[in-house]
């Protein structure tokens, strides 16, 4: 019997006309009559969750992962899929159903350690990650998960270990070189070798750059459209939504303002059931195609729908419920919504919005430093760090002029001087009663798959402050482009 026709391309051409649910429809279509296994159900997979349709991915990423011949390297891929959606119970299961010996490979030990990290779990994940480092010397990876949980210091031991990887380093991939370069940046500043340090950050940031480069003049140009464009007549022309529901709590702002503490504080909530960069806005949004305002009319004029707007909410939250089932309140605190504000906040009315804000050196050493998993381009130098900010400063001006009482603008220094103060406040802006184990939120285990892995375990100081005053030599790149 031959093959059922595959709908793949027809979904990635209705994709291309901004029809979301169409190639979502189409690719359940295709796992309902496809075969069980096949190398094609990878490209599937990817495909599925750009659009946010993550138990579509979760299925085609199993069916590619149990095809024949199994291979260890596509089943801890398929774990790394299960942990990045909060599943990673799932993968821990399918590891333990492995022989004894596939259970010691470096890989799986490696998961097994950077999950037990994310659970705030330090000694047992240095623990599985010295089992893996043991077994596989000369792992990039197993070496930088180590320096992201462990301080080193002066003469450490481990740095000999770690530098002895750089001969071979060329063998691997670009990525994982580049995050080499920046767990050697980590280890060198730890030990007080700052110059060293950020000669390796360097290395990193410039693969990094080569690999995918930041684009100014197009962040600029659309920046400068959203503000042109969304004024109260312009949004005037949008259809009203008429969506209520209303799961999300946004937290918006540069990566590295305290964004992760927040949603912290509101993940120990009772009613808050967890929160992440969950990536589903732009999802949601891909039938306005660029999110520009007229795409956003574009797709209301060619939509059969009274509420077009309601739709795009419906979906979000649709996608939302995948990612975390239940009826607790989510916090959502996606890189870059700066530049879907207006789009959000209109397709969901009774949303609000948490805008954190920190002092401009404090991010950009932050920020430059992180290794971040996903698509951060203009963090990789500290001049588009500065022209990033900038463009993040004038949306902030523009959408809290816009949505003056939707959005609370939340000052970083503020909030860890006078946490009694500002935690109430944030609860009540998300229309959350004050709770007293709140005030303790770095007591909640939850997991927490960013950068802040290790800072969001401790209680609320005011460490952080003025960090970036002992980098001044390397910072003037970035404060010469955003003040001069």
């Amino acid at each position: 019997m031959p093959s059922p026709k595959s709908h793949i391309l027809d979904a990635v051409a209705a994709l291309e006309q901004g029809e979301r649910r169409r190639a979502a429809a189409l690719i359940a279509q295709d796992l309902r009559a496809g075969e069980q296994t096949g190398d094609k159900w990878a490209s599937v997979s990817k495909l599925a969750n750009k659009i946010g349709e993550i138990d579509l991915g979760i299925e085609a990423s199993r069916r590619f992962t149990m095809t024949e011949p199994i291979r260890l390297d596509r089943l801890l891929q398929h774990c790394g899929a299960l942990a990045q959606i909060g599943r990673s119970e799932e993968g821990i299961a399918l590891l333990d159903r492995l022989p004894p010996q596939a259970q010691q490979h470096p890989g799986a030990l490696h998961f097994r350690g950077t999950i037990a990290s994310e659970g705030g779990d330090f000694e047992n994940a240095e623990a599985l990650l010295r089992q893996s480092l043991k077994a596989a010397p000369t792992s990039p990876q197993g070496w930088f998960a180590l320096t992201m949980i462990k301080t080193f210091e002066p003469g450490d031991p481990d740095f000999a270990g770690m530098a002895a990887v750089e001969p071979h380093i060329g063998t691997v991939d670009p990525l994982t070189q580049a995050r080499y370069f920046y767990g050697m940046g980590k280890a060198l500043v730890d030990m007080g070798e700052v110059e060293q340090g950020f000669a390796y950050y360097e290395k990193g940031a410039a693969i990094r750059r080569r690999e995918e480069p930041y684009d100014r003049e197009r962040h600029k140009a659309f920046a400068a459209g959203l503000i042109r464009d969304f004024t109260e007549e312009g949004m005037a022309r949008l259809v009203p939504s008429r969506a209520r529901q209303q799961r999300a709590i946004f937290v918006n702002g540069l990566p590295r303002s305290g964004t992760t503490l927040v949603e912290s504080i509101l993940a120990s909530h009772s009613k808050v059931t967890d929160g992440a960069e969950v990536n589903l806005v732009q999802a949601a949004m891909i039938p306005t195609k660029d999110n520009s305002f007229e795409g956003a009319i574009a797709y209301q004029e060619r939509s059969k729908s009274k509420d077009p707007w309601g739709e795009i909410a419906e979906d979000y939250h649709k996608m939302l419920r995948m990612r975390f089932p239940g009826s607790g309140l989510v916090v959502d605190k996606t890189l870059s919504q700066s530049m879907v504000m207006g789009l959000l906040l209109h397709a969901m009315p009774e949303a609000q919005i948490i805008w954190m804000r920190r002092r401009p050196e404090d991010i950009a050493l932050s920020a430059y430093r992180a290794f971040f998993t996903s698509s951060v381009s203009w963090s990789w130098s500290m001049e588009d760090i500065a022209h990033q900010m900038k463009l993040e400063d004038q949306l902030f001006a523009h959408w809290t002029a816009l949505f003056p009482d939707r959005i609370m603008t939340v000052q970083y220094e503020d909030m860890v001087r006078d946490p009694q103060s500002w935690i109430p406040r944030l609860l009540g802006h998300a229309g959350l009663e004050m709770e007293e184990g709140v005030l303790e939120f770095h007591k909640n285990r939850r997991k927490v798959r960013t950068a802040s892995v290790k800072q969001v375990r401790s209680a609320i100081s005011t460490d952080a402050i003025g960090k970036s005053e002992k980098f001044a030599a390397q910072l003037e790149p970035f404060r010469a482009a955003y003040y001069g």
